[in-house]
């Protein structure tokens, strides 16, 4: 198994409109062969004094899949073009973490 953080920085106030096209392609990433987990967060405010600064035009993908395999399969999904077309005017800026669990 491997874990993915993707973090997408925004245009300032695109937010809402970046997670309302990424819930449409949700379902399908979810259907993918060897996806086990794929959820959007934003920051929550803690209170923790090690918590950085919130950002309000950033959302964080988290995901898991059985497979780097299986991850480049995704990056190559059908609905993958559709949802970067329609995003491309409002990401600014995306960075992509691939983890594995020790």
């Amino acid at each position: 198994m491997i874990c993915v953080i993707a973090t997408v920085n925004l245009k300032e106030g695109k937010r809402d409109d970046y997670l309302a096209e990424l819930r449409k392609i949700i379902p399908d990433v979810r259907q993918e062969i060897g996806n086990i987990e794929y959820a959007p967060h934003i920051d929550l405010p803690s209170g923790f004094p090690v918590q950085p600064p919130m950002r309000p035009d950033t959302v964080t993908i988290l995901e898991r899949w059985e497979s780097l395999d299986a991850l480049k399969s995704h990056m190559n999904a059908p609905h993958m073009g559709p949802y970067r077309q329609a995003t491309k005017d409002i990401v600014q800026s995306m960075q992509v973490q691939v983890l594995s669990p020790t």
